[in-house]
């Protein structure tokens, strides 16, 4: 079991003094420990996430529209990258797990930790505000901040569309080359992408069918992100 000592450990590398260390176990507990556990901390700090990150994203690019803040808000909030966060702070040595989850590796698993990593925040915005958890947020999450553009990564569209779909227990998207034009040696071909629960494809212009279907791609992509929370 997690002691006082370790919990104020863990909380001088979350750069946070911690009030109420029973607040911030409580946080650090998983479902598997017992029936007092993180969830409802989990399901208020996703809010107060959602809210704050969107926040820094609005005042970070003025000129962004719905669609591309979405876009970036959803690549800091999966869990992938709460996760990597939160193996970067160490959570997993301080989790409460059930013996199974322990035995399986759950302080490990990506879930368990951007779920902490969720429930730690909704602890320090009970006992420290808002004020606090914008502080913390943005010290966390300095780094991929910084590294974030609105420009779409051509190259790896059609992988992020395929994985979307993936997650989402869908078809993967289909590609078809539907017009051809021009010389063998400059052609264009435009390509047409199909994807589940959208009935118009998405058509694009492109000189390779490659180029053309990445094209695509981005447009499934922005148009998935800006339907998002319709």
């Amino acid at each position: 079991m997690t002691s006082p000592i370790n919990l104020q450990v863990f909380a001088g590398r979350l750069g946070y003094e911690v009030k109420n260390p029973a607040l911030l176990k409580l946080a650090l507990t998983h479902r598997s420990a017992g029936v007092a556990n993180n969830e409802r901390l989990e399901f208020l700090g996703d809010a107060v996430l959602d809210l704050l990150i969107g926040e820094e994203l609005y005042l970070r690019f003025p000129h962004a529209t719905e669609g591309e803040l979405t876009r970036l808000r959803s690549s800091l909030v999966r869990e992938k990258t709460l996760a990597k966060l939160a193996k970067e702070l160490d959570f997993g040595s301080f989790l409460l797990l059930g013996g199974g989850e322990m035995k399986t590796g759950g302080n490990r698993r990506e879930s368990i930790l951007a779920d902490a990593l969720e429930a730690v925040l909704g602890a320090i915005y009970l006992e420290s505000g808002i004020d606090v958890c914008r502080q913390r947020i943005r010290s966390w999450f300095e780094s991929l901040l910084e590294a974030l553009t609105l420009e779409v990564d051509e190259k790896d569209a059609k992988t992020r569309l395929q994985e979307l779909m993936q997650s989402k227990a869908l078809p993967l998207p289909d590609y078809d080359v539907i017009f051809t034009e021009g010389e063998h040696h400059n052609q264009t071909l435009t390509v047409s992408c199909r994807i589940a629960g959208v009935s118009t494809p998405f058509i694009a212009k492109g000189s390779s069918r490659k180029k053309a279907e990445k094209k695509t791609a981005q447009l499934a992509l922005a148009y998935l992100m800006d339907n998002a929370h319709q």
